[in-house]
């Protein structure tokens, strides 16, 4: 969790973070960002105001599609991404994280 803006939503919202990984430390390639998927059933990815959602029981994108959205143009998973139990978080949008952290 690298986002500021981030950081200051959980501190705010007094959600505790059981594990950080430095994004400028530890970098998560394509193939790590996939295995990542497969462990939820939920993923929302934010860029901007633009926030694309994913139910992966019943939406069925392609590695190419989720890699779209999950992966910057370093080709390693955006920063902040956040896991709270089968649901994925990428960037920040706080509407959405207000539905799944508030």
């Amino acid at each position: 969790m690298s986002c500021k803006r981030t950081q200051e939503f959980l501190a705010k919202a007094k959600v505790e973070t059981r594990e950080e990984v430095n994004a400028k430390k530890t970098t998560l390639k394509r193939e790590d960002a996939l295995a990542l998927v497969k462990k939820v059933s939920k993923v929302y990815a934010a860029k901007g105001k633009k926030v694309v959602y994913f139910d992966l029981n019943k939406d069925k994108p392609s590695d190419t599609e989720l890699a779209k959205v999950l992966l910057g143009p370093t080709g390693n998973l955006r920063a902040s991404a956040l896991r709270r139990g089968k649901t994925l978080v990428v960037g920040f949008n706080e509407e959405t994280y207000k539905k799944v952290f508030g």
